[in-house]
Parts: structure tokens; C-alpha cells; sequence
């Protein structure tokens, strides 16, 4: 007779479960090992990097059935979008315009944005674990090949190989302001505004999320969907049903029975109830698909045929050279009260967390503070000095009073000085306390230079964290809305975690 079925989902970046797949297959000891019966990552690229990374075929890819469509758009200000259509005089916008913006001498103010910046704050994820962010970088590959004479419609080796490609790749990528591990980042810092990022890569559902007013700031105005168009890709939310050792026979059936009732109308109409378009064709489009909430009924009129995953991979791989490096100065308050309930040792550890994930192109340098602002470890590559910022970290001290604003004036001056243009440029502040220097720098010092650098074509990012329950949150936050950065917030138990998450920035 029948059974019920008990299903217990498990969440989880697509690129993280893929590769947990991939090492029960061929790396069982691995720390990252994932035996589902149902993968469901954001969209099927995965099912086929699994089969392709494994040498199995552990899904069937002609089997494995959309559950929830969304679009990958860019999320963009509404005043921005209808800017950049208004200059160029038509409304079809891409990549090509967004770029004209980049390079245009007066930035958003060549588009009749009064007070606008020089420059473009771009946003997106990273493609070994987000599927927004991998689509993104396909769908910009594609762009650079199409600009640079490609017809074909699927995606190559030859052009992801090709140094022009990959050239135009890197140029899109320089409208980055930073990148972040997870997209629930950047829905939370978008929606503050467009002093924030003018646009992100996101789901549509995403964006739909946004504009109803569910994250933490309320938009202050709408942002819209751009579907560029050069091209984008659906995300199918498609069901994967494993074929491996762990599942049997029964699972995969009921596996398949599952997937049958996710496709009905009840539950698709909770699926777009969500902001997911339907997968099921017996569910007609309704809300929250309307202009008020940033989309349209088609959506985009240009879908990317999804390359072969040999490609993907490639694509991926390219990720360490196409990216937009960073300069980085980490500045750690180790001032007295950093001595207390075990503040500093837990700030070491985090520090060289911050460090593990490091790009080794990334150039980085270390410098604290207290009666002193000691610049303890020049920037340079951190292949060149990782094994000496490692060390130096292990064998910080605590001192006597906290030169707050009087070391901020100077590492950021500092980075002022710098000449390159095209890389990142942050400073990652971790203060326990407030300003009890005898210098004489006033908290209006601080940001007024953090302002000055907005005025440049590469503002320097001031992200400030606030450990522990005795950190001055009002100056920190002045620091943070004079960067258009967020304060983030730590203590011994969680600054590991909140470093790692800003390591991801860059």
C-alpha cells in the first residue's frame, strides 16, 4: 500500500552543496560532503558541474524538472535606469551603457543625477558558490565575446580563453565597489539607497522581496529590473534527483513523487506568491509580477543558451584574474580595553581568518592603533606577505589609549595617495572602544578625508566593526555613512565569523 513520504530540506549555497556532492563521490574525508536524495540548487549549470567534476552521471539533466522560474536581472534605481535611458535616447540598456557611465569624466553627473558620484557602485557574488553570481559571469563573457565579434550561440573554450574576452570581462568587472559571499548582504545594503550600490545582480524574486519592503531598510525609492540586453539566464530551481550509493530505489521515487506536488497549482501559487514565476503552465502570471514591484510580465527578451560544463568551469577558473583586485588595510584597535574578557586573542583569531580566503593578488597591509598608530606591515601582494601578516598578528599586544580618528585620518590618507584607479580600496576597522586620543583629531576630521575620497574616481571604503558592547556605535556609524558602508557588529564569540564575511568583500 502507499507510504507517506517525509521530506527534511536542508539549506545551502548552490556551489557549496555541488561540491559537497561531488567530494562524497570522490573525496568522502572532505569536511564538505553533502548525500542528498534531492539537490535543488537556484539553477541546473550545478546538476552539470556535479556529473562533469565526479565523472558520473549522478543526475539525469533531461529528468531533473523546474520547480520555480527567475530571471537574473540587474537590480538597479529606478533614477539611475531612467537616467542612463534618457541620455542615450533609447531603452534597451546593457553592459555598453553601464560602462559609458564608468568612463564618462563627471560620472552620474554627465546624467543629470545632481550631486551624483564619478563612479559606479556595482555589486555581485562569488561564482564558486552563489548561482547569481556564476550566471553573471557567464552572461558577462558572453557580452565581451559578442562585443568582440562572436556569433555563435553557445559559449566556447575559445573565447573564455581568449585574452580580448577576458579583457572586456575585466572591464566590467571595474565597476565593482565589492563583491560578498551571499547575496543576503547585498539585499540588505541595496535597499539603503543609491549612495550604496546603484545596482546588484540578484533573482528577480530577489528584487521582488526588496521593493515589498521585507528587508531591514525600506527602499527609498523603487529599483527596477534591467534585463541587460546582451542576455541573461533563467534560473530554473530545478529538481535533481541523485543517482549514488546512498539513495535507493524507493527515495527516488518518492523523490519524483515530491516533485510532482510541487508542481501543483497549490503549491505554484505559493511559489509565485514568493516572487518565483511558475514553473507549472497551468498558473497564470499575477502578483506580485507587477510594475509596481520593479518587473515586467515578459521578462527579458534575450536568454543565454547555457554553455557546456567544461566552459563553466573555465569560466569559473578565470574568476582569480578577471576579478577587480583590492587594497586593503586591515586597522585593529588594540588599545587597552581590548585586553578584556579575552577581546584581543579572539581578534587575532579572527584577523587571520580574514586572511584565509584572501586573493593572493589582493594587496593587503596591517596597522593598529592605541597611544600609537604603528603601520606594523606595509601593503604588498599577499603572497609576498602573508607569512609575515600571519605572524605579526599572533604576537599583537595592548597598549594604553585608543587614537580612533587620529589613525583613521592616516590610513586613509594614506590610500588617498595611491594612484591606481582600478582596484579596490578599503579599510577594514575593528574598534572595541571610544576615542580617547590626545592628538587632537576630532571625529569630524576622520570624515571629512573619508568624504574628500568620495569626490575621487575610487572612493576608499571605510568598513567599520564595532567588537564588544563598549564600541562608540554613534562616531562608528558617522565613519560608516560618510564611506556608504554599514557598521557591522561583533563580539568574542562572532568576530571570526563577522571577519570571514567581510573577507568575502574582496
Amino acid at each position: 500500500g502507499e507510504r507517506p513520504i517525509f521530506v527534511t530540506g536542508t539549506s545551502g549555497s548552490s556551489g557549496t552543496v555541488a561540491q559537497g556532492i561531488i567530494n562524497a563521490l570522490i573525496a568522502p574525508n572532505n569536511t564538505n560532503v553533502a548525500r542528498p536524495v534531492i539537490f535543488a540548487p537556484s539553477v541546473s549549470h550545478w546538476l552539470a558541474l556535479v556529473n562533469y567534476e565526479s565523472g558520473r552521471q549522478v543526475f539525469d539533466l533531461t529528468q531533473a524538472r523546474p520547480t520555480a522560474l527567475a530571471p537574473v536581472v540587474m537590480a538597479i534605481w529606478e533614477s539611475r535606469l531612467q537616467a542612463i535611458q534618457d541620455t542615450v535616447g533609447y531603452d534597451e540598456i546593457g553592459w555598453e551603457e553601464l560602462l559609458e557611465v564608468l568612463n564618462s569624466p563627471n560620472g552620474w553627473q554627465d546624467y543629470g543625477i545632481p550631486n551624483g558620484r564619478r563612479t559606479v557602485y556595482y555589486g555581485h557574488t562569488d561564482p564558486f558558490i552563489s548561482s547569481t553570481a556564476l550566471s553573471t559571469l557567464i552572461a558577462e563573457f558572453y557580452a565581451s565575446a559578442r562585443a568582440n565579434g562572436f556569433t555563435g550561440r553557445r559559449l566556447t573554450l575559445e573565447q573564455v580563453n581568449d585574452p580580448v574576452v577576458q579583457d572586456g570581462v575585466r572591464r566590467i568587472e571595474q565597476l565593482i565597489r565589492h563583491y560578498s559571499q551571499r547575496t543576503t548582504e547585498f539585499k540588505e545594503y541595496i535597499a539603503q539607497g543609491p549612495d550604496y550600490l546603484d545596482f546588484v545582480a540578484l533573482e528577480e524574486n530577489d528584487l521582488i522581496y526588496i521593493n515589498q519592503g521585507l528587508t531591514e531598510y525600506r527602499p527609498p525609492e523603487q529599483l527596477v529590473a534591467l534585463y541587460p540586453k546582451e542576455g541573461t539566464f533563467w534560473h530554473e530551481h530545478p529538481f535533481g534527483i541523485v543517482n549514488a550509493d546512498w539513495v535507493t530505489p524507493e527515495q527516488q521515487e518518492a523523490a519524483r513523487i515530491f516533485t510532482d506536488f510541487v508542481l501543483t497549482v497549490d503549491v505554484q501559487q505559493r511559489v509565485m506568491e514568493s516572487g518565483f514565476r511558475p514553473a507549472n503552465p497551468d498558473v497564470s502570471l499575477g502578483y506580485p509580477f507587477v510594475p509596481e514591484n520593479g518587473v515586467t510580465v515578459e521578462g527579458p527578451s534575450n536568454v543565454l543558451d547555457v554553455p557546456d560544463p567544461e566552459v563553466i568551469v573555465a569560466v569559473q577558473q578565470s574568476w582569480a584574474f578577471v576579478k577587480k583586485q583590492a587594497d586593503i588595510w586591515l586597522l585593529i584597535d588594540i588599545s587597552g580595553s581590548m585586553e578584556a574578557d579575552g577581546k584581543l586573542d579572539q581578534a587575532k583569531q579572527a584577523a587571520l581568518a580574514f586572511l584565509d580566503n584572501m586573493e593572493s593578488t589582493n594587496r593587503i597591509g596591517l596597522a593598529v592603533f592605541s597611544t600609537d598608530i604603528q603601520i606594523l606591515v606595509p601593503m604588498d601582494t599577499f603572497e609576498s606577505n602573508e607569512a609575515e601578516l600571519r605572524q605579526t598578528i599572533q604576537s599583537l599586544q595592548t597598549d594604553e589609549i585608543t587614537e580612533l580618528y587620529a589613525a583613521i585620518v592616516e590610513i586613509v590618507g594614506l590610500m588617498n595617495q595611491a594612484e591606481d584607479d582600478d582596484r579596490i580600496r578599503a579599510v577594514v576597522l575593528l574598534s572595541d572602544g571610544a576615542d580617547t586620543g590626545e592628538r587632537g583629531v576630532t571625529l569630524n576630521d576622520a570624515v571629512n578625508i573619508i568624504t574628500a575620497s568620495r569626490d575621487s574616481l575610487n572612493p576608499v571604503i571605510v568598513i567599520p566593526v564595532a567588537y564588544g558592547g563598549d564600541a562608540d556605535i554613534r562616531a562608528l556609524n558617522s565613519i560608516a555613512r560618510a564611506s556608504n558602508t554599514r557598521v557591522q557588529s561583533g563580539d568574542p564569540a562572532n568576530i571570526q565569523a563577522v571577519l570571514q564575511i567581510i573577507s568575502s568583500y574582496f
